[in-house]
């Protein structure tokens, strides 16, 4: 029997490796929030006057897609949690 020592990987002569980025969510949140914001600053716009229907209802069907693929990511990392949660060792 051939037993090999475990060697961690290590980062190559010269390579450095990166951190993970830590601010991502947080990122894609600031995105989503800017995302309604614009919807209702030209939904605001429409109603006093200064805007067209036309960009108002773009902005909104922005808003509502990019909330609409949030909301199915946020369900699909939950679901995968739970299964991981509910596994038994």
């Amino acid at each position: 029997m051939t037993i090999e020592p475990l060697v961690p990987d290590a980062a190559r002569a010269g390579e450095q490796r990166t951190a993970p980025n830590e601010s991502l969510f947080g990122g894609m949140v600031q995105d989503l929030a800017a995302v309604l914001g614009k919807a209702e600053r030209a939904e605001n716009a429409f109603a006093s006057g200064a805007g067209d229907l036309q960009t108002a209802t773009y902005e909104r069907a922005r808003a509502d897609v990019a909330l609409a693929v949030a909301t199915a990511a946020a369900q699909r990392a939950a679901q995968a949690l739970q299964s991981i949660l509910t596994m038994q060792v």
